[in-house]
Order: structure tokens, then sequence, then C-alpha cells
């Protein structure tokens, strides 16, 4: 059992029982990675394997996006680990303040790495992805702790973005 999947198990981020995911689907686990990243040993190994992954895919971006909420503190952690900038996108403007859906330094043509806690269908990776390339970002790969196993890399491949899971469910569940 690697690092990470001993982490995740003894912060208590895997539960077994039934399920319903962001998704729709029904499931009789769930990866509960907030217990993880509100745990500061965990939210650290985790930023520095992410970065770890980024240094042997090759990637190197401008900034860091985190989508809010659960993926806010891993952009954060990551960026802390890398000193690389990072960025918050919103899932819907809010009627207050600036209204704005991106959070932080954002400029014309920067190469942004989202990244992600947990993912199935990539769904809200798809959204956030779409928000950046809007307001100017290139964005081709996405950095994950968990992948679901549930489409996600197909559908990111589908709109040419990499896909970089630490961990696989499968690995997570049967380990």
């Amino acid at each position: 059992m690697s690092e990470l999947e001993q982490a995740l198990r003894s912060c208590g981020a895997l539960q077994f029982g039934d399920f319903v995911l962001a998704s729709g689907a029904h499931s009789n686990y769930y990866i509960d990675i907030k217990k993880a990243s509100t745990n500061p040993s965990v939210l650290r190994l985790i930023a520095r394997l992410m970065a770890e992954r980024m240094e042997a895919d090759g990637i190197r971006p401008d900034r860091i996006a985190g989508v809010v909420l659960g993926s806010v503190p891993l952009a954060a952690a990551l960026s802390l680990e890398t000193n690389i900038p990072y960025v918050m996108i919103r899932k819907e403007k809010k009627d207050h303040g600036t209204g704005k859906l991106i959070e932080g330094d954002l400029c014309e043509g920067d190469r942004v790495l989202v990244v992600e806690d947990v993912i199935t269908t990539a769904g809200s990776s798809i959204k956030a992805i779409g928000t950046l390339r809007e307001n100017g970002a290139e964005v081709t790969d996405v950095v994950s702790v968990i992948d679901r196993e549930g489409g996600g890399r197909e559908n990111l491949a589908e709109i040419g973005v990499g896909f970089h899971p630490l961990v696989s469910a499968s690995q997570l569940v049967k380990g």
C-alpha cells in the first residue's frame, strides 16, 4: 500500500456505505478528500506528491487552479510547495463583491494546471476549464488525488486535456 493510500485510510477519507455521488451515480464507498485536505500532514503529503507528478510528467504551469470549495486547499498547498501562484474558480458568479468567476491574478495566455480532489466524470473540471479558457488561459492538464474511473479521463481527453491522478479508486478500495 502506498504512502498516500495509507494516509487516506488512516485519516478516515475512505468510507463504506450507500452514497450518491455528485454525478448522481450510487456507490458503496465514498472518498471524502475534505477529511484529508483538512489534515495538515495529509495535505502536505498530497501537495508533495502532486509536485512530484508535475515534475515527472513535465507539467510547468504559470498558475494552478482549484475549484471552489473542495480543491482550493489542494491548490493552495500545491502553490506553497511549488511557489506557483494559484487562482480559485467559482462554480457560479456571486451577486456581491466583484462578481468574478476567477479569483486571483490570471493573465491572457497563462498556462494553468487544474487541481481536483476526486474525479469521476470530470464534469466540474470541464466546466472550470471552460471558464479558464474563456478568460484566455491555456489548460492542457488536470491533476487529481483520486480517479474514480467513471469516464473522467476519456471526457478530459475529448477536450484535449491530459489527466494525472495520484491513485485510482480501485487501488484504494482493494488496498
